[in-house]
């Protein structure tokens, strides 16, 4: 597949160019960087759309404009929170009001699939829509399913994206769990400072998928794996090892890794191995640092990794030659795992 544009909207000024400097943020918790929409979208449309909704819209329209596209074959999306913040005020209300005299609107904007009507009704699209709630694996389902549409003709051409918001609440409720650092060790110390618990992340991130090449494509998806609760690190390192094996690789011929270390002890002891026992003479970097933990982060990883091969640059990174081929490997919470192999194009 060839990623002919990416556009997002995370915790870092997506829109802008590639992260040389990236944002820095205290607590627990990173936000997007948001746009002005007004730039994007009609602001009469505006005042209807929660946080969310404007997020993935305008991710979306700038992704299409980037890949110059008025219209795709198909339109996927990825999310496993849906719009947390509709479903909030909804049940506010609900309780509020005694279940009496409810408004409609909060409940229909709230469910999963908004965003990707959203889409579909400014662009008048009468296409394929689709999205995938997968938890972990929700931005890999609509990719898988823009891929195999590809590739048995049913389409030519496919907008994929991945949307999670973090609220208050939401984020109130899941430190409960002990999902979240405690302490103020902030986003820039991440990494260096293992502890338990990690940063609260969102984003809405877009790629234009296509079956041909058109001159200017940003990068090629060349594989995409996924596979579920692993019993060891051994496994995870097997998964591995036969994902390049199938696609006639060794580790020595990828030219960098993006991992998703994410601070907490337990979930980057798996990321440690690897280092050591499969690409310990690859280049490699992390993502989660500038992006926050959540489900469908994976999605900011591919658009890191494709305008890394677009651009050459490595944020945080000087490597002695222009990556090539990068490879991708994030879990999430040792349940949902993923790998991703790309090429320059």
């Amino acid at each position: 597949m060839y990623i002919q544009a990416a556009a997002g909207i995370s915790p870092q000024r997506s829109f802008e160019a590639i992260l040389m400097q990236p944002e820095c943020y205290t607590g627990n918790r990173l936000t997007c960087c948001e746009p002005d929409y007004a730039q994007l979208i009609d602001p009469r449309m505006i005042r209807r759309m929660s946080r969310i909704i404007k997020m993935g819209v305008a991710a979306a329209k700038e992704c299409l404009q980037k890949a110059g596209w008025e219209m795709p074959d198909a339109i996927i999306t990825g999310t496993a929170y849906g719009c947390l913040a509709d479903t909030e005020l909804f049940l506010s209300k609900m309780v509020e009001n005694k279940e009496e005299l409810l408004t409609p609107t909060a409940f229909i904007q709230s469910t999963h699939n908004t965003v990707g009507a959203q889409i579909a009704l400014l662009l008048k699209c009468h296409n394929y829509n689709n999205t995938f709630v997968h938890r972990g694996f929700s931005f890999e389902s609509a990719l898988l399913d823009a891929v195999t549409l590809i590739k048995e003709e049913e389409i030519s051409t496919a907008l994929v994206g991945g949307v999670d918001e973090i609220t208050p609440v939401s984020h109130a409720i899941l430190s409960r769990f002990g999902l979240y650092r405690k302490d103020d060790t902030g986003s820039a110390a991440l990494l260096d400072v293992p502890g338990k618990g990690t940063m609260a992340g969102e984003g809405a991130l877009f790629f234009a998928l296509s079956d041909h090449p058109s001159g200017n494509d940003y990068a090629k998806l060349d594989n995409v794996y996924t596979f579920y609760k692993p019993a060891d690190i051994a496994e995870v390192k097997d998964h591995i090892v036969s994902f390049l094996q199938r696609n006639e690789l060794q580790a020595q011929d990828i030219d960098l890794v993006i991992s998703g270390e994410n601070g907490d002890v337990s979930n980057d002891a798996v990321y440690t191995a690897l280092k050591i026992g499969v690409w310990n003479t690859v280049p490699a970097v992390s993502f989660k640092q500038l992006c926050g933990e959540y489900p469908t982060a994976a999605g900011f990883a591919l658009w890191l990794a494709v305008h890394i091969l677009h651009t050459g640059k490595v944020p945080g990174l000087t490597p002695a030659t222009r990556p090539r081929r990068v490879l991708i490997y994030n879990h999430y919470q040792h349940i949902h795992h993923s790998i991703y192999l790309l090429t320059a194009c």
